[in-house]
């Protein structure tokens, strides 16, 4: 049987600019990003029981906390919220009003599922003040986007850098001990968890497939010499 020659060409695949350092000027330019998932607040040890198990069900999982900000030289409040995602559900466990339940404490030492985070010391240095546990699987997002030559250490200039697209912050400093939470701040708080998912995803195929294209920053122009 004789094929049919084609002289066919095809364009190639257009790599994904990353960058050294991401000019953070840009960040205001770009559309905004957030979860659109259900979110889920927990605030009994029942609701707690039945998060952790889901999540642990789950193949990969973002993760994050937040403290009431304290404007008290050498205060530090104790965290109040830890958000733990999948792709598709987000919970905040209220951690001001439940504790460290022993099914937090579960979900916190296991070591069968990745709980992906950005400044991961941070926040388990912090839950430790909460309570005793034995570190679990994580993975700290900062000790991975070196391997593609990027230097940005925040969650707003590595996704703004990695998929061009705006984290916005203003429910940071926001009273995260308030007796409810408003939609502003759990739309934040599950978008920081679940963003870290995608970042790990994407960082990781990047540095499988090499599809990308890294600009290096322009480096300060010297001082003359005098």
């Amino acid at each position: 049987m004789a094929f049919l020659s084609l002289n066919c060409t095809f364009a190639p695949t257009m790599k994904k600019i990353i960058y050294q350092k991401y000019d953070k000027s840009l960040i205001g330019e770009l559309p905004r990003v957030s979860f659109n998932g259900r979110i889920v607040v927990v605030l009994s040890e029942q609701e707690a029981n039945r998060a952790v198990e889901y999540l642990l069900s789950r193949p990969i999982l973002g993760f994050d906390t937040e403290t009431r900000p304290s404007f008290r030289r050498g205060h530090v409040n104790e965290v109040a919220l830890m958000q733990v995602s999948d792709e598709r559900i987000c919970f905040l466990f209220r951690l001001n009003l439940i504790g460290m339940l022993p099914c937090v404490v579960r979900l916190l030492e296991d070591t069968t599922v990745p709980k992906v985070g950005l400044s991961l010391h941070d926040d388990l240095m912090m839950l430790h003040r909460r309570g005793p546990f034995k570190q679990g699987w994580f993975i700290d997002l900062q000790d991975l986007v070196g391997e593609i030559g990027i230097e940005d250490r925040s969650l707003q200039k590595l996704y703004a850098n990695i998929f061009h697209e705006r984290i916005v912050k203003r429910q940071q400093l926001s009273n995260w001990e308030a007796p409810v939470l408003n939609d502003k701040q759990k739309s934040y708080a599950a978008t920081d968890a679940w963003t870290c998912i995608k970042l790990y995803q994407e960082v990781c195929r990047l540095r499988e497939t090499g599809d990308y294209e890294w600009i290096a920053a322009e480096e300060e122009p010297a001082e003359d010499a005098k």
